[in-house]
């Protein structure tokens, strides 16, 4: 009952460790996994919500640390029952691995449920899996939907099937939930 979390510097902080810790409440196991096994540094990736500092970029500044258990080019997608996709700056170099592209579409061939936030449709766009489907994301994000053949749709989440996709962190419940809910039905 393994679930595939790709991560790198630059991952998400809140994207990631809500999932890291939630799915093993329900009998999951995440399997942290890189470029390389090693430890990671994760951020905060958001706007500064104080208005006498605007910001119309996000900022990052530091979070905490995660350890992956593997490096993607020695995994099998065949281990996996799904994938959770957390955003951050991560994805934006992740994508180029062909490793985890790899990873990736040998889950979704096999049907698997796959969650997503953020900017984590950078990878699933790269990975080539989200043709004709409909996600959500970041704003910002939305053109790597579109240029992956997605539908972009301005909403906090998206349900599609095996994809769940939410903006970001706020989701983090809902998309949660209807992950969990897609993987206790694919194990029925």
């Amino acid at each position: 009952m393994n679930i595939l979390m790709p991560i790198g510097d630059g991952t998400e902080v809140l994207d990631t460790f809500y999932a890291y810790y939630r799915l093993p409440e329900d009998g999951y196991k995440v399997v942290v996994a890189g470029l390389e096994k090693r430890l990671y540094h994760t951020v905060l990736h958001e706007i500064p919500p104080n208005p006498d500092v605007p910001w119309d970029i996000t900022q990052e500044r530091p979070g905490y640390h995660l350890k992956t258990s593997a490096a993607f080019c020695d995994l099998d997608a065949g281990g996996f029952e799904g994938a959770f996709i957390s955003g951050g700056r991560a994805p934006e170099y992740l994508r180029y691995d062909e490793n985890l592209l790899g990873l990736i579409r040998g889950i979704v061939e096999r049907g698997l449920p796959v969650a997503c936030l953020c900017h984590g449709i950078e990878i699933l766009s790269a990975a080539g899996v989200i043709q004709g489907k409909r996600v959500t994301t970041v704003p910002k994000c939305a053109l790597d939907a579109e240029q992956g053949g997605a539908t972009y749709v301005d909403e906090d989440w998206v349900e599609d099937d095996w994809l769940v996709t939410g903006r970001g962190y706020a989701e983090n419940t809902v998309v949660l939930k209807s992950f969990i809910q897609k993987l206790k039905e694919r194990r029925a």
